[in-house]
């Protein structure tokens, strides 16, 4: 025996699926966050905060998606350092970068302004997501 193995494996492919659909719900929760939470009466804290919180967990879980045999540990270190070059990325000034900061699409995907705060929201969203991709996999094995 070549060690340890779990009795019902999963495979890299119902991984991956399970994530995009995820990552997909995140994604439906961020947008609703962004458009709905100031008409909804949410202080601009939830709204500012909880879509980078939820725009971390989704930048998780999608590397889950690309590379569904790493670890979760490994994958949480690879989205943070993509949140964290994400935000650095706001320090720099091109015209055709921030162009495309101005448009609906930059403006979620990179943000606009760098904030310190957005790295903690980050760090929350990603350890959100290990919690998330961690219940879901503690789930299918039962």
């Amino acid at each position: 025996m070549h060690g340890a193995q779990p009795d019902k494996p999963v495979a890299p492919l119902q991984t991956s699926l399970i994530r995009a659909g995820l990552a997909l719900a995140v994604i439906v929760c961020g947008l609703s966050l962004r458009w709905y939470g100031f008409p909804l009466g949410l202080p601009a804290f939830v709204v500012k905060y909880g879509g980078s919180l939820l725009w971390a967990t989704m930048v998780f879980l999608l590397v889950g998606v690309l590379l569904p045999g790493m670890s979760r540990s490994r994958l949480a270190a690879t989205a943070v350092a993509i949140a964290i070059a994400v935000e650095f990325s706001r320090l720099v000034h091109l015209p055709w970068l921030d162009a495309f900061r101005l448009t609906t699409a930059g403006a979620l995907l990179l943000g606009r302004i760098f904030s310190v705060w957005n790295l903690v929201a980050y760090g929350v969203g990603i350890a959100f997501g290990v919690w998330i991709d961690r219940l879901v996999a503690m789930r299918r094995v039962d």
